[in-house]
């Protein structure tokens, strides 16, 4: 499989303020109970976010992660017959928080049209 240049994660006001105030975030109540983040490449956000962000009252943010920084914490997995889904668990699968450095650029998502958009999608 084709790595990707760079993985998304749909991060609420809440988790993006955790990351600029402690250098990393441990996630949602989903990655804490999972031990490990869900991410998504670029093509699947538009789906995560119509499927699970809906309804979420928080501004919401959609950040570039870079997978190399991330190393082998870095799995993906498969969800379904044609879905593959980056996860991060950290180094043997401790799950540890996704560190801040990881993050090459935030944007804040708008939701227009039925649609969310931000920078990252053309």
């Amino acid at each position: 499989m084709d790595k990707e240049d760079f993985v998304y994660r749909i991060s609420t006001d809440q988790e993006w303020e955790e990351f600029q105030k402690n250098g990393s975030s441990y996630g949602g109540e989903l990655d804490k109970s999972t031990g490990c983040f869900h991410l998504s490449k670029i093509d699947q956000v538009q789906s995560t976010l119509k499927n699970f962000f809906l309804n979420v009252k928080e501004e919401l943010y959609l950040l570039q992660v870079d997978p190399k920084k991330l190393g082998d914490g870095l799995i993906y997995e498969a969800v379904d017959e044609v879905n593959s889904f980056p996860h991060f668990y950290g180094p043997d699968k401790t799950f540890l928080p996704l560190p801040l450095d990881s993050v090459v650029k935030a944007d804040k998502l708008t939701f227009i049209n039925g649609n969310f958009t931000c920078s990252f999608f053309t």
